[in-house]
């Protein structure tokens, strides 16, 4: 195998176990960074991957006796149902992803800057971004005491490939052309054509590893800092801690009980009578009340989800350039996030990657709100004084609100909206992407490319405003194969670019996501990947009863 020059190099299994130990005994980060350095690391440009169970991680990332052993927690997510289930691959609400990675453990993870850090793989190489090969970490045990091996990964792997087994990322391995063990720890990954951005792909909880031949999910036997003690769909699960788990020292929690309650005013309700430890998905109005208890406080995480306006590029008005920017200038952007959000949002700028994102382009001018000039390029376009239909529905997230502002807004410009609130049941079959002017609400994804595949491709099912661009498309191809850091980031933020100026999307904020704790839960911080610190709090808080 010929490593990719561009490939970080790792030190050893044993090497950084030492490190791990240190810092568990309490040796600062910096003494460890030098132990690092003549071990012969080499920095990568957004982040470091090390190797084996010590690897230095993110400052997210659980660090054993940094917390308190023992205590139990109960925490209220936002919805659950008798499908709820252990089957990594059929996750689908946040529920699942949080009892899921309490059981489970991925090849990679992301850490707060949504950077894939190395956890089941020890060391990841590649050829040209096509070859992959895998070295799996020794000495890690699924719950029921088998060893770690790359069968397992193989079988995990592959199994998303098959239509039977319904997985929510079976078009996303598509592009695993072969999947085969090459050595007892080694997996080696074939893809159909060059994607840099394998290990982003690897740590969405969908990947996560299970043992070979899995059938029965209902135990959820994985390698994870947790073992299931009790599963029933639609009521609750309870988790209690893994003394075998690989990690040193982790998790510190005993037990962890995971309930939903769907009425957010009774969540924060249980949250602030002691019913539960820990809530996700806060409305803003509601901060007020858990800031005014002296044993609470609520988790402000900046993420990449976003309500956006939809213009449609292949039929009338949206064929218009001129309308399409007009409706841009129109969204009053720093309104929608103090009267619709209060404050509990950033700034967007009409493309899908938020702030402090990797890749995302600084340079890239703000899109302001301007009426005059709105109303300018409407008599460009021949459409002043028209009267448009705006489809939205609390379906998307604010979109009422936002098209209420937007209305508003409109008037300055001469042109009449005409707001048409539909309801959340059928929205997105039904309405979503289907009338010249509608909004949709796209979650966080894993990296730009899944970003913009999903729904900026030409040919992606979920092009949401029909928008064609020959450049971006191979742009989009081009920086799956670049392994160069640096001119990877450039083809993005000329693909940022591209949407801004001419893509039919509208992007007004991105939405911060707002979970509610208890001020005895400590070390809970934020993921942009979802609430619940990226669904992945469990390994790394404590109880400070």
């Amino acid at each position: 195998m010929t490593d990719n020059k561009n490939t970080p190099e790792l030190i050893s299994g044993a090497e950084s176990l030492r490190v791990f130990e240190s810092l568990n005994r309490g040796m600062s980060r910096r003494n460890a960074l030098q132990m690092l350095g003549v071990a012969g690391v080499a920095a990568a440009g957004a982040g470091s991957l090390f190797g084996a169970a010590g690897k230095l991680w993110a400052d997210d990332a659980p660090v054993a006796g940094k917390g308190k052993p023992g205590g139990k927690i109960r925490v209220a997510s936002v919805a659950s149902s008798t499908a709820d289930t252990l089957d990594p691959a059929k996750g689908a609400l946040s529920t699942d992803y949080v009892r899921q990675y309490m059981f489970y453990n991925g090849l990679t993870r992301f850490d707060v800057h949504m950077v894939p850090q190395l956890e089941l793989a020890e060391r990841i190489d590649n050829t040209d971004a096509t070859l992959w090969t895998i070295t799996l970490r020794k000495e890690v045990t699924f719950h029921n005491g088998k060893p770690l091996t790359a069968a397992d990964v193989v079988y995990s792997l592959n199994r998303h490939k098959d239509p039977a087994i319904g997985s929510k990322v079976m078009a996303l391995v598509a592009q695993f052309e072969e999947i085969k063990a090459s050595g007892p720890n080694e997996v080696q990954i074939r893809l159909g054509a060059p994607n840099a951005e394998l290990p982003s792909i690897l740590a969405v909880s969908h990947l996560l590893i299970v043992p070979e031949g899995t059938t029965d999910f209902s135990q959820g036997i994985g390698t994870g800092p947790f073992k299931v003690k009790e599963f029933k769909p639609g009521v609750r699960s309870v988790a209690v801690r893994n003394p075998n788990y690989w990690k040193p020292g982790l998790p510190y929690l005993d037990e962890i009980e995971v309930i939903a309650i769907s009425d957010e005013p009774s969540r924060v309700n249980a949250l602030l009578s002691g019913d539960v430890h820990a809530i996700n998905q806060v409305d803003p109005r509601s901060t007020t009340r858990i800031k005014a208890s002296a044993g609470h406080r609520y988790v402000d995480s900046p993420s990449g989800n976003y309500t956006n306006l939809i213009i449609r590029q292949d039929q009338m008005p949206g064929k218009s350039p001129e309308f399409t920017q007009a409706m841009k200038c129109l969204l009053d952007r720093e309104q929608v996030k103090s009267a619709v959000f209060r404050g509990f949002a950033v700034v967007g700028n009409d493309h899908p990657i938020a702030p402090g994102s990797r890749y995302y382009n600084a340079d890239l001018p703000q899109t302001v709100y301007d009426p005059e000039k709105a109303r300018f390029l409407l008599k460009k376009a021949g459409m002043e004084s028209i009267t448009m239909p705006l489809a939205a529905s609390p379906a998307a997230t604010s979109s009422v609100d936002i098209a209420v502002l937007l209305q508003q807004s409109a008037k300055q410009a001469g042109l009449k909206l005409d707001v048409n609130r539909l309801p959340s049941d059928g929205y997105w079959s039904n309405h979503w992407m289907k009338h010249p002017l509608t909004f949709g609400n796209i979650n966080p994804r894993p990296n730009a490319d899944v970003m913009f595949s999903q729904f900026f491709q030409s040919k992606a099912p979920w092009n949401e405003s029909g928008w064609q661009n020959e450049q971006f498309d191979q742009l989009l191809l081009l920086a799956r194969a670049e392994t160069d850091e640096a001119k990877r980031g450039k083809m993005y933020a000329d693909m940022q670019t591209l949407v801004h100026d001419h893509c039919g999307i509208g992007v007004p904020v991105f939405i911060s996501n707002i979970d509610g704790v208890d001020q005895r839960l400590k070390g809970y911080s934020t993921n942009p990947l979802g609430g619940f610190m990226g669904y992945m709090f469990a390994e790394q808080v404590w109880l400070d009863a």
